[in-house]
């Protein structure tokens, strides 16, 4: 009768040891190095209770959420690399953010070691670029952007950063996704040209290259998957009002660029590289294209 007696102690030990740890699991150890093994909903939760325990209960911004969990299943970030953008993301302290705008109504943001930072800012319109600090270009939609009162940084980018005018609809955002590498189209709404706001894919998102737009549509392709927004300018009362594309021929090759044939037929306004641009010969234009060969690399837009 010992025996029988023993066993049950031991296997009622185990239990609790087996629930003990479970418990840890719940409360700090929640997440696998490699958070691809979890569903999109775990990766959401797991993510969500960092940001929270390391920001002091604050909720984590829905754009970052989404920036990581497209890092986790597109870039394969393991959950310790989360965990140290998120530290670079709050300054490395809970005060981090910048959680009002300075008194002149600007907002400095910067990327330090090319990592992404985001900034809030109080602005209720987006953001424009107000200032380039950095000796690394800021380009709207590559390597900043800004959106429900913040701005974000990456890949070395620092900028003083002041609340946009706001003109037409500027604000509202499409998201369009080339899935497959496929050609798509997606109509907005916009007023003003689009600008890319989020890149979503691993494939940079390159206007006229791997996305374009025409009024009231954004196209696509090669993998570019992105939210782009309405500038509330750029397209002017109609006609061909500033309307201009920049098409190069990389390496000597051939390269297409979509054009909108309803601002008129495209002329050369300003060559930019050493090589002669020449209609018909290293440059011409296609019904919805202007295509370059030979090096040819210029502005193109209508007369």
């Amino acid at each position: 009768m010992k025996k029988p007696l023993l066993q049950s102690v031991l296997v009622l030990l185990l239990a609790l040891v087996a629930g003990s740890a479970v418990a840890q699991v719940g409360t700090r150890a929640y997440a696998p190095e490699n958070l691809r093994q979890l569903s999109v909903q775990d990766q959401t939760r797991v993510i969500s209770l960092e940001y929270s325990e390391q920001s002091r209960g604050r909720r984590i911004p829905d754009d970052q959420l989404r920036f990581y969990l497209d890092q986790v299943n597109r870039s394969s970030w393991t959950f310790s690399r989360i965990k140290q953008d998120i530290a670079q993301s709050l300054g490395g302290n809970s005060g981090g953010w910048n959680p009002n705008p300075p008194a002149n109504g600007q907002v400095t943001c910067e990327s330090k070691d090319n990592r992404r930072r985001e900034c809030r800012t109080g602005f209720r319109r987006n953001a424009v670029l107000a200032q380039n600090l950095s000796s690394t270009r800021c380009v709207e939609g590559q390597n900043w952007g800004s959106g429900n009162g913040v701005v974000w940084v990456d890949r070395g980018c620092r900028g003083r950063f002041t609340e946009g005018s706001g003109g037409g609809s500027g604000g509202s955002t499409v998201v369009c996704e080339s899935a497959n590498n496929a050609y798509r189209e997606c109509r907005t709404n916009f007023r003003g040209r689009a600008v890319v706001q989020r890149n979503l894919s691993s494939t940079r998102c390159n206007e006229n290259q791997n996305w374009g737009q025409r009024r009231g549509m954004i196209w696509v392709r090669s993998g570019c998957r992105a939210e782009f927004r309405d500038s509330g300018n750029g397209w002017g009362g109609g006609g061909n009002s500033g309307y201009t594309i920049t098409c190069s021929s990389d390496d000597n090759r051939r390269k297409t660029c979509a054009y909108d044939p309803r601002q008129g037929r495209p002329v050369l306004q300003q060559q930019l590289s050493n090589t002669s641009c020449r209609e018909g010969y290293s440059w011409g234009y296609t019904g919805t294209q202007v295509w370059v060969d030979r090096g040819c690399r210029g502005r193109f837009g209508p007369r």
